[in-house]
């Protein structure tokens, strides 16, 4: 029987949210119904709110979630009712050219659940990132769910939905940090503090936090920072050089994507070193650089997408860093809210006075 539950909608670009009651259908072949702990207020949330990613209104927030697996349809062997699971939007096929090349984090043709969730009018809904769990209860694909261990705080955990594992992703995975190298991070809000924690856990010894936010930069330190330049008083790329040797980092991490931000990074880097891209530009923003720089300072630069994780290998693996005590998600939870807090949530991130609002169901 479907169930109506209450939930986040933007109705409309750039209005504000709104708590309606929703219809979530009972589950289909491959699909599973969840009941929603935690959700983690992210920015794609709010760049679906002000029309940045699509027009496909009305939107159902939030994808960056812990959740406790209520019903399975058929065809479900992964995850059984009961089961506290962490919820991706990437879901890998296991048959495009990435999975059968073996690159399944970069897997291009992801699982969504198929049927739609609605208004009680019937108005299908777009759920964000093919998950939306601003809601009591969220209709995803199975393979979007990743089992972990009940004992671990949902509201630290779930951050590895979204955000923080595109952090420590881009650090770990795609920068591919070696033990005793240099890493600056460009921005450091939630997904820059997680690329500065990825720094730490991967073993690099000097680490280097920027931003134009001395809060951001304090707060930067308890995640692994061994130094801070406040970009808005010193030259970040000077700052980063002379921190260095006077060579520049061997890996330079933009979690800004600015055109301004990247050719900090660009120039940043040590000759070979390797540049990571994971802040997320708006569709208008053009880079320029000489072509000879490009050639002549040679290493590589990358762009990050999801952290380049494999949520069946990286969720677990980053859970239990978490338990050892070798990961710090808690200080990722500024605070703890309600889901008629979502759009002050939003403000407080505008404002740039929060890592994460977590919203707990």
């Amino acid at each position: 029987m479907p169930h109506k539950v209450k939930a986040v909608i933007s109705r409309v670009k750039d209005a504000p949210v709104e708590v309606v009651d929703i219809i979530v259908p009972d589950p289909g072949p491959g699909e599973v119904v969840v009941d929603v702990l935690t959700t983690g207020v992210c920015h794609t949330d709010l760049h679906y709110k002000l029309g940045g990613i699509g027009d496909e209104y009305p939107y159902l927030l939030g994808h960056e979630s812990t959740a406790v697996v209520s019903q399975i349809g058929e065809n479900v062997t992964n995850v059984k009712v009961g089961d506290r699971v962490i919820l991706n939007w990437r879901a890998v096929c296991g048959q495009c050219r990435a999975c059968a090349k073996g690159e399944p984090k970069y897997c291009f043709n992801t699982f969504n659940a198929t049927q739609k969730m609605t208004l009680e009018d019937g108005t299908e809904l777009s759920p964000a990132l093919g998950i939306g769990s601003f809601a009591e209860k969220t209709l995803v694909h199975s393979g979007q769910c990743t089992i972990v261990d009940e004992d671990a705080d949902p509201a630290a955990v779930g951050l590895l939905g979204c955000g923080v594992m595109a952090g420590i992703g881009a650090a770990i995975n795609t920068g591919e940090i070696k033990r005793g190298e240099s890493v600056a991070v460009i921005g450091c809000g939630g997904v820059g503090a997680a690329a500065i924690a990825g720094a730490q856990l991967a073993g690099a010894t000097t680490i280097i936090a920027v931003d134009v936010n001395v809060d951001k930069l304090e707060g930067a330190k308890k995640f692994g920072a061994t130094h801070t330049v406040d970009s808005s008083k010193v030259d970040a790329v000077e700052a980063i050089q002379e921190l260095t040797g006077g060579f520049g980092a061997d890996v330079v991490i933009d979690a800004v994507g600015r055109p301004e931000t990247y050719k900090q990074a660009f120039y940043a880097r040590d000759l070979a070193g390797r540049v990571v891209l994971v802040g997320v530009p708006t569709p208008e923003m053009k880079l320029e650089l000489p072509l000879l720089d490009v050639f002549g300072r040679g290493g590589s630069l990358k762009s990050s997408w999801y952290g380049d994780c494999l949520p069946s290998h990286d969720f677990p693996m980053l859970v239990e860093q978490y338990k050892l005590g070798r990961l710090d998600l808690d200080s990722f939870v500024t605070e703890r809210i309600t889901i008629d807090q979502i759009e002050e949530a939003f403000n407080k991130m505008h404002e740039g006075t929060v890592l994460r609002s977590v919203v707990e169901l």
